[in-house]
């Protein structure tokens, strides 16, 4: 779970962004006392393919694509 400030350090947008994507419904939330939480997976989501990462990040220096280490990370911590 993140908050707001959190999600928008994440994605490199600002804070305001991800409320206005909460509010307008692209970016489900949940609201405990008065703060928004987030699922990383719906921030993911919410992003589709437009991650914010350098052109020169999506190839290994051979040349292949670059693996998605965030979708390994959540397999080998699923698995503990």
């Amino acid at each position: 779970m993140l908050t707001v400030p959190e999600a928008a350090a994440r994605v490199g947008r600002n804070p305001e962004t991800i409320r206005r994507w909460i509010r307008s419904g692209r970016l489900p939330a949940r609201k405990i006392g008065t703060q928004h939480v987030i699922e990383e997976n719906d921030l993911d989501d919410a992003l589709g393919d437009r991650m914010l990462v350098p052109e020169q990040w999506t190839t290994t220096f051979t040349g292949e694509p670059m693996p998605n280490w965030v979708a390994l990370l959540r397999e080998d911590r699923a698995a503990h």
